[in-house]
């Protein structure tokens, strides 16, 4: 079986191809960097972690770009607002999002492009779209790009043109600037605002301004990943207009660019999509001052990338009851026959994974069915445990091990080995994991009175054990 991904252009799950084979060249747009990651931004951090994991398992080498957009309205507001330099803002959040990537275990990109870095690419690519007819300079510093131009527009989307929503629409206090020539056409390139820093705009040959939002990231792909490349990704909330005027773009070029779409779906609290206009949102350092980061990796990664993931204390809980159960069973394994080596762990492609495993993850990435074969191998290295069978725990510890380094949660690699949480809590949730494999076993064995006796022991160490259909999860007494 190969691999297979949803792909949101043609709404269909498709055989993945690479246009060379071996590699795989994947464009993931990053982050606005105009205030403090929240946990709703980490989701597609996640996500493509794991499928660029999964296909590097599978022998791909694999170039991933995802890009910084370093200016913007919302940063000139903010940084203007707070008194700072607007580059110094940028700068200060752009660092906060590598560090929650990184205590999320997020591996860095191939390569972390700025839009400030790239706008002689973006002019260039402006002035294809005006020598083919497909952009027009307005007002002086004002370059748009004539949608009605291009036939197959908001093909992406499925989208009549009639149907959309023109992007000023979305700001009611704004409307349509008098110099486009349909309300619809967007901005390639946008004229610097009376009491903006000079700084934060560029001269060219259509006068002085800075990028549109939508142009950086086709000039950026194109600068990387050439032409065409194999995979665009992004929350699902960017596939109109932001994917949309990329694609159209870059087609009205003459460039392929992107050959799959994959979107991820939100992060919700309460039901509703976790954002700052609404209040919700979660900042992804508070978090982790009482959510260790590998509890909150399992929560926000381990759930299909087109799934919705509901943030709740309910879903922490759960999450924290299965990262105990794994990283208590690799810890005991590791204790009884020694620690397998990193690189024994992530060596031999797919062939040393379960035949399952392996399955489900060329299912488009089908997350909650891999999931289910490192369950049975947990129960299996559990059973050996118990037994005194060292051969199998050393090979159930690097099973499990692998398909969790998959997932980005091997419990003996970084930075999960030196986790951002506190040595005492991190031996807490150790000891607690630990003791609930060991209930687990008992309970598959029928042995009632040991799982009874454990469970005991735990609620008297001031741990609350709780069942669910899920698997067990807990909580200290009075945390909730």
């Amino acid at each position: 079986m190969s691999l297979s991904l949803y792909d949101s252009a043609t709404r269909t799950v498709r055989p993945f191809e690479p246009a060379e084979p071996g590699k795989v060249g994947i464009y993931l747009c990053g982050a606005t960097v105009q205030s403090s990651p929240h946990v709703g931004h980490m989701r597609a951090a996640i996500a493509f972690d794991v499928l660029s994991r999964w296909l590097r398992r599978r022998g791909f080498e694999v170039t991933l770009i995802r890009n910084v957009t370093d200016i913007d309205d919302k940063i000139l507001t903010k940084s203007a607002e707070a008194g700072a330099p607007w580059w110094a803002w940028a700068y200060r959040f752009e660092q906060e999002f590598t560090d929650a990537y990184d205590a999320l275990g997020v591996a860095r990109p191939t390569y972390e492009p700025r839009a400030t870095g790239h706008v002689t690419e973006m002019v260039e690519l402006i002035e294809t779209l005006i020598e083919r007819g497909h952009a027009y300079p307005g007002d002086p510093g004002n370059v748009y790009f004539d949608v009605r131009s291009l036939p197959e527009y908001g093909s992406l989307t499925r989208q009549a043109l009639e149907n959309m929503i023109p992007e000023d629409a979305a700001d009611e206090a704004a409307s349509a600037p008098a110099d486009k020539r349909d309300p619809h056409d967007f901005a390639l390139w946008k004229a610097a605002k009376p009491g903006e820093p000079e700084t934060a705009s560029w001269p060219t040959p259509y006068g002085r301004g800075r990028p549109g939002w939508h142009l950086e990231c086709s000039a950026m792909s194109r600068r990387y990943l050439g032409d065409t490349f194999d995979i665009h990704g992004g929350g699902i909330d960017l596939r109109f207009p932001h994917h949309e005027n990329e694609q159209a773009q870059s087609h009205a070029a003459g460039y392929g660019f992107a050959r799959y779409w994959v979107h991820n779906a939100w992060v919700t609290t309460s039901g509703e999509k976790m954002s700052k206009s609404l209040g919700n949102s979660l900042v992804v350092a508070s978090v982790l001052e009482h959510v260790p980061a590998a509890v909150l990796r399992y929560a926000l990664g381990t759930v299909h990338h087109r799934s919705t993931v509901e943030y709740s204390d309910v879903t922490v809980a759960e999450a924290a009851g299965s990262w105990g159960r794994f990283s208590g069973f690799v810890q005991r394994a590791a204790e009884k026959v020694g620690e397998v080596p990193a690189d024994e762990v992530a060596a031999g492609g797919v062939d040393t994974l379960p035949d399952g495993f392996v399955a489900a993850m060329d299912d488009d990435l089908n997350l909650s069915a891999a999931l289910a074969v490192v369950h049975e191998h947990l129960r299996a290295g559990n059973t050996a445990l118990t037994e005194g069978d060292d051969v199998a725990v050393r090979t159930e510890q690097l099973t499990v091990r692998a398909m969790l380094d998959v997932l980005g949660l091997d419990p003996l690699a970084q930075p999960w080995r030196e986790s951002g949480g506190s040595l005492e809590r991190d031996a807490l949730e150790t000891l607690v994991g630990a003791a609930l494999s060991e209930r687990d076993q008992a309970r598959a064995e029928k042995d009632y009175a040991r799982a009874d006796a454990l469970r005991e022991r735990l609620h008297a160490a001031g741990v609350v054990v709780e069942d669910s259909p899920e698997g067990a999860r807990w909580h200290l007494k009075g945390s909730h």
